[in-house]
């Protein structure tokens, strides 16, 4: 081609695959598609289409972006839109060929699509397809793509990236063309200034400058000058450079031809790691295209400019992303870095002139030229213009390729475009840019994406690799992770990086295994910072990123595994026995009671389980069960029912009463007394664990409640169909023959009171609950037949009379709402549950919401109350209404959930009481001038670890240093402080002689049970009418047996850590 009409012949060409009125389905086939199995889709209709003589085309495309719903498909019949259709597999092959019969069919394909696309701006061209299908979203209004801008991906998934004249039917090449008959190389660069573009490598080094100093070096020494791109993409979790070569290759290679020209360079390298083969492979067909097409080598569309491109295939080497390093390798040396002066620009490849930028730098090159500087800046901020292509990865719903306006947050990028993880698990932070980048906590997410904000942070733009990560990610783990890479990838050139890295990596693997002091964070802060300081290369001055911003934003990580020798997140291997221990609060040794069950020794697995939680009968039953929420057997089917087994020991040894004698043992086992009195304040779940311990520990315990009988919220907040309070009643009396004493009915509310129970102790543990409940803060609630859920529990389990009415109303979706609205059912109510949210986000477990929706209890969700009504009765006001307004789900908030958007729609819901339902705080009057720090919420500040308040003599667990805790975190605080106040008080390490040491085979089950977990027994739902009986009758022994088996034993394996229970290891 030698002329803007032999473009143009080409460009009606490509629109005609496109646009030529016959129907054609597209397949996205990148790396990421063809993984999940889009070429077997591709293949599959191709065959079908060639065996059945349809007249429609099968095309290949590449990666639309979207990678957690590859493969990707679309369908398209001219004069409409282009339908999306996403994790199609082969076996739909058929099902979307019909669909393209004819017009009929295509309109009832539609109802199966996902999105559709009316019209595409290429940005150098734009196609309009068709409309109609309202009841479907288009693509931007899909949420991975609302936000985005397309630049840079503007034609992936659209074109096929190994026809050349599809990227010239969309207005490819036609920049070039711009460039080389009408502007002059300083003009480019001028226009290059306009557009703001900096460099996408990570440095962000102004592009226009750096082309500047190029030409002048070029023009200084005449000869051979050379343009690379570096395509060494080695940042883990970074795919972007990967994708514009695969989907857009030609894009690619007109940037990089109007660089050349611009700069005056007469050879260009792609350096390309071979580990990208299709990258490889298409960028090489490009390339043949080009050079039949004119568009390379010598009189470049009749301009009388030469210039060619080769590829060179590194080996993968992170270091060789650095310039000196990568023109060392081109060269055939090692990859090592070289000082600067002098710099590539003056003296780079075999001694030439020579430039390097990022692959997405060259590929914003021919829409700058296409379209002007000025439109480009239209996008971005005043110092970060454009836009950046980020792959975002890890724990997020949605994961691919994210192009953002620079400035966008992050923010609205991981809750809204990729959706958060999910109202179960919490977003912790994200890395930004691969091993030289930062980890940024998720309450800094406000922060604009760009070069100055990001590195404020401590952190870089990189490449664009985002990581995020949630609660089951640790810190010290990431960052141990991240130094072993570049300690693994450093050249080892200068001293600062080879060995900075290296003992920077020994202090985190001794922090790992619990081995390290708070002395040697101020080591590894002070090498980071000096690595960061005097290292020779980019790679060793960045090296330090991830370090300190983890000890910056995550030092409490780090603490924990020096302090507590735990790692929250159940990762650092040798700081736990398994994960379902390890997310335990109480941190019981359950694969232990397992496998004694299995075993067939009850006694055994009852005495384990007494040994490490004083409640296994109430707990086996209402607990959280935070340790089937990690356990691995659920990555095959479903958790072990832990929780389901530890009832099971406790009623088993209860109804045969065989466990007097286990009782008996720990009573005489019981240490000396010491002389030291401890005042415990609440006899909730905290006060009765705590009170447990320490009176086996010899000490003198007394209880003080402000009820008439012990057991807090699970003797007057949960309902007796979920746990009997004879097991409750059993297992506190249990801790009274262990010598603690209780006081009922004494209210702690005045400076006097608690300055006289400091006084008369040698210790105070604050274990009081989070009771006073959180009004609505809306009109009429003052109204009779308002109540605090609570408030109606307790009366409940008092047996006082409520007269609710016959129609109730619930607000709230956690398990205190569900609580009251089952028994309010119970009580002959017909019973509406009212929630802000979707069903899916609500907080309760799942299980009592659908035990809830078994017994006939209505839900509203996406619900909010907005006004209680009332009727005049007397001389005061009757509910008889709650007025709620009609949510829609908005964009996903920082909890993980949709936020609720109110709408216009209002109404009425008649009622006789309302029982409220949406949260609890803590109250803990008479504190001030004791010389102990409250937080804002009520909660007692403490020393994390040791639980210990500003005053020496008071410590707190529970509700009163969490706020609204489940009862297992609750008991699992109780067992910190109790140990760590023994200590205290002895002076001793005595904890652990409050446990024994059981034998049990330690060994992995030599055969799988392919079974899922089973499901304890309930009584019919016509039973559970007008009374309080419980409602679950447990396991079977053989049921509790099969699912014991169930057990993968995750705790065999060589660790460090061990179980006060577990055998002795020789």
């Amino acid at each position: 081609m030698k002329t803007q009409t032999d473009l143009g012949t080409l460009r009606k060409e490509g629109l005609s695959h496109l646009f030529n009125g016959k129907p054609w389905i597209s397949v996205g086939l990148g790396t990421c598609g063809i993984g999940n199995g889009a070429d077997e889709v591709f293949q599959a209709l191709q065959d079908k289409a060639t065996a059945e003589k349809l007249d429609l085309r099968i095309r290949q495309v590449g990666c639309f972006g979207f990678c957690a719903a590859e493969p990707m498909v679309m369908a398209y019949r001219p004069g409409k839109p282009v339908l999306m259709f996403s994790e199609v597999r082969a076996s739909r092959a058929q099902t979307l060929l019909r669909g393209m019969a004819d017009d009929e069919a295509f309109d009832k394909l539609a109802k199966l699509a996902e999105a559709k696309i009316e019209s595409w701006d290429f940005r150098t061209h734009s196609l309009n397809f068709g409309q109609a299908y309202p009841f479907l979203p288009t693509w931007k209004e899909l949420a991975f793509f609302k936000g985005q801008e397309k630049l840079v991906l503007r034609d992936c998934g659209l074109i096929d990236p190994e026809r050349i004249e599809e990227y010239v039917g969309i207005g490819g090449y036609f920049g070039l063309l711009k460039a080389l008959s009408t502007m002059t190389p300083d003009s480019i660069i001028e226009e290059l200034k306009k557009s703001g573009l900096r460099g996408r490598g990570g440095a962000g080094f102004p592009s226009w400058k750096k082309w500047r100093i190029m030409r002048d070096n070029v023009l200084a020494k005449p000869g051979e000058a050379y343009v690379v791109c570096n395509a060494d993409e080695g940042d883990p979790g970074a795919y972007m450079n990967r994708n514009e070569i695969e989907s857009d290759p030609h894009m690619l290679l007109e940037g990089i031809i109007i660089g050349a020209y611009a700069m005056g360079a007469t050879k260009g390298i792609v350096y390309v790691r071979a580990e990208y083969p299709l990258a490889v492979e298409r960028f090489t067909k490009a390339l043949g295209q080009a050079r039949s097409a004119g568009l390379l080598g010598k009189n470049i569309l009749g301009s009388k400019f030469n210039f060619d491109i080769e590829i060179v295939t590194g080996a993968g080497a992170f270091v060789c992303g650095e310039e000196t390093a990568l023109i060392a390798s081109i060269e055939g040396k090692a990859g090592r870095p070289s000082p600067r002066p002098p710099f590539p620009a003056q003296q780079g490849l075999y001694g030439r002139p020579t430039t390097i930028s990022n692959v997405e730098t060259w590929c914003n090159i021919p829409l700058i030229i296409a379209r002007g500087g000025d439109f480009f800046s239209t996008f971005g901020t005043a110092n970060s213009r454009g836009t950046k292509v980020f792959s975002f990865v890890g724990k997020v719903r949605n994961t691919g390729l994210v192009e953002l306006p620079l400035g966008s947050t992050l923010e609205s990028a991981v809750y809204g475009i990729c959706e958060g993880m999910g109202p179960k698990k919490k977003i912790k932070g994200l890395q930004s840019g691969g091993p030289s980048g930062g980890c940024i906590p998720a309450s800094l997410f406000k922060t604009p994406i760009d070069y100055e904000h990001l590195t404020e942070l401590g952190a870089i733009m990189g490449s664009g690799g985002m990581v995020v990560m949630d609660q089951d990610n640790c810190m010290v783990d990431v960052a141990r992770y991240f130094i072993s890479f570049t300690a693994n990838e450093s050249c080892g050139k200068c001293t600062p990086c080879r060995e900075g890295t290296s003992q920077m990596l020994n202090i985190l693997q001794g922090v790992s295994n619990g081995e390290a002091s708070e002395q040697d964070l101020k080591t590894l802060e002070s090498l980071a910072l000096a690595v960061k300081d005097s290292a020779l290369c980019g790679l060793g001055q960045t090296a330090a990123n991830p370090v300190l911003t983890t000890l910056k934003y995550f030092k409490d990580e780090y603490i924990q595994h020096i302090k507590a020798k735990r790692c929250p997140a159940g990762i650092c291997e040798n700081l736990y026995v398994a994960l379902c221990e390890s997310s335990c609060p109480l941190h019981m040794n359950i694969p232990g009671y397992l496998q004694l069950l299995k075993e067939n020794r009850i006694e055994d697995a009852f005495e384990l389980t007494l040994r490490e939680n004083p409640l296994p009968g109430a707990l086996g039953r209402i607990c959280h069960f935070h340790c089937r929420m990690r356990c691995r057997r659920d990555m095959l089917d479903e958790s072990v029912s832990q929780g389901e087994i530890h009832r099971y020991l406790a009623d088993t040894m209860y109804k045969m009463g065989r466990e007097k004698s286990i009782y008996n043992k720990l009573i005489k086992e019981k240490l000396p007394p010491g002389g030291k009195k401890i005042s415990i304040v609440g006899a909730g779940p905290a006060g009765l664990s705590a009170a447990f311990w320490l009176s086996r520990l010899g000490h003198e315990v007394t209880v003080y409640d402000a009820e008439q009988e012990a057991g807090g919220i699970l003797r007057w907040g949960i309902p007796a169909y979920r746990l009997p309070k004879d097991v409750l009643k059993k297992e506190i009396a249990f801790i009274q023959k262990l010598g603690a004493r209780f006081i009922f009915n004494t209210r702690m509310e005045t400076k006097d009171q608690w300055q006289r129970l400091l006084d008369a102790s040698d210790a105070v543990i604050v274990a009081v609950g989070a009771s006073h409940e959180i009004a609505l803060g809306i009109p009429g609630e003052d109204m009779k037949g308002v109540f605090g859920a609570g408030e109606f529990l307790k009366k409940i389990s008092e047996n006082q009379k409520m007269k609710l009415g016959s129609e109730v109303v619930v607000v709230g979706g956690g398990n205190s709402a569900i609580d009251a609205a089952r028994s309010a059912l119970r009580l002959g109510a017909t019973v509406t549950l009212v929630y802000r949210r979707a069903r899916s986000d609500m907080p309760a477990n799942a299980e009592e919401l659908n035990g809830a929706l078994d017994e006939g209890i209505s839900v509203l969700c996406m619900t909010q109350p907005i006004e209680v009504l009332g009727k005049t009765e007397g001389s005061s006001k009757k509910v008889s209404a709650l007025k709620v307004q009609r949510m829609k789900a908005g964009p996903v908030d920082s909890s993980g959930r949709p936020t609720p958007v109110p709408t216009n729609e209002f109404y009425e819901i008649p009622c006789d009481s309302i029982l409220v339902a949406i949260g609890e705080k803590v109250r803990i009057p008479g504190l001030d001038g004791l010389d102990i720090q409250m937080e804002k919420d009520g909660r007692l500040k403490v020393d994390p670890y040791s639980l210990r308040s500003a005053n020496n003599k008071l410590f707190a667990c529970g509700d009163a240093v969490m706020g609204p805790a489940t009862a297992a975190e609750a008991m699992g605080q109780a067992r910190v402080v109790s140990e760590v106040l023994d200590e205290v008080l002895s002076g001793q390490k005595r904890f652990f002689k409050l446990f024994r040491h059981f034998d049990y085979k330690m060994e992995v089950p030599s055969k799988l049970t392919k079974a899922k977990m089973i499901r304890a027994t309930f009584i019919p739902v016509d039973a559970r009418k007008n009374n309080f009986m419980e409602i679950s009758l447990g396991y079977t022994g053989e049921q509790a047996r099969i699912e014991a088996e169930r057990c993968l034993r995750c705790d065999v394996r060589d660790r460090k850590r061990e179980t006060y229970s577990a055998p002795v290891q020789e």
